[in-house]
């Protein structure tokens, strides 16, 4: 079943693939739940069967196997023409796509540090932040579109794009604003709010921002008319900044400042003080506003 132009997608319709097994979820939810079994009953309460029609495309995407693409990772070396490792996650449970996926981003941006007597967990990346965005791409991703989701993982972010734009009648301010009234997948988020994988629905953008609430360099969200991205920096705080960028950026301020009062503020020249507030921007410190005459630059809000 794929979307056409004028339908949208709907994961309670029936699924392609009939022959079905739920091993993986059966387990998933004795862990998770405490369901000693899975029953045809349980699936047709989960709205995974339907009496008369079978599977749903949900129950097919939460099965052992299924014919959706799924997670594509690569870690990326100094550009994007430099792969360090790519690992696919498709055709199987969406559930252990996204704990493989879980695993990988533990790889790289986790580690343990001894510090006095005792061994601490340190991440680079929110790890609540990127389950959310890797929960929010699978939730609310337009399953009948044939591309996978793309998982970039670079030394300073992630990038989590998701194929398709936002569904009928939910606009780009209400997804940045957290205001989900218009879900695509509802019976796939309903098993993650079950599985306590997302907390509630419409919350996982303010989770993200939460999660990066002591980091000066914020997410990051894009949409477009065929992908919805978001961006996960490095943790970082104005102490990593040194030097012309840590002086261009104490001179900036909450309400925005004209090029001109910067150059008064820093001594710097017109084409210095752009070149320095382009990267500041670039690292998500900073904020541009307006063109020509009009442009100001004030801190990227927390």
């Amino acid at each position: 079943m794929r979307e056409t132009k004028n339908l949208e997608f709907k994961d309670s319709l029936p699924a392609p693939d009939q022959d079905l097994s739920f091993e993986f979820l059966k387990r998933t939810f004795q862990r998770d739940l405490g369901i000693s079994d899975l029953t045809r009953d349980t699936l047709i309460t989960l709205n995974l069967y339907e009496q008369g029609s079978g599977y749903t495309i949900a129950g097919e995407l939460l099965a052992d196997q299924n014919t959706f693409r799924g997670i594509d990772m690569v870690r990326f070396g100094s550009d994007i023409n430099t792969m360090r490792e790519r690992v696919i996650y498709e055709k199987e449970s969406i559930l252990r796509e996204y704990e493989e996926s879980i695993t990988k981003y533990q790889q790289y941006y986790q580690y343990e540090q001894v510090v006095g007597a005792y061994r601490q967990k340190f991440e680079l990346i929110p790890e609540d932040a990127f389950r959310e965005a890797l929960a929010n791409a699978l939730v609310h991703r337009n399953w009948a579109i044939n591309a996978q989701i793309k998982v970039a993982m670079f030394d300073d972010r992630i990038e989590i794009t998701s194929p398709g734009n936002l569904p009928q009648g939910l606009s780009k301010e209400s997804y940045l604003n957290g205001e989900i009234s218009v879900l695509r997948n509802p019976i796939i988020a309903n098993i993650f709010f079950r599985l306590k994988i997302i907390e509630q629905f419409g919350t996982g953008i303010q989770r993200i921002l939460t999660s990066y609430s002591d980091s000066t360099i914020q997410p990051q969200f894009s949409v477009s008319e065929n992908s919805v991205k978001i961006i996960l920096p490095i943790i970082q705080n104005e102490a990593s900044l040194t030097g012309d960028l840590k002086l261009v950026y104490d001179s900036l301020q909450s309400i925005p400042l004209a090029t001109s009062d910067l150059m008064q503020v820093t001594g710097f020249s017109r084409s210095k003080l752009v070149k320095l507030l382009n990267e500041l921007i670039a690292q998500g410190y900073a904020v541009k506003l307006g063109r020509g005459r009009g442009t100001k630059y004030c801190r990227a809000q927390k």
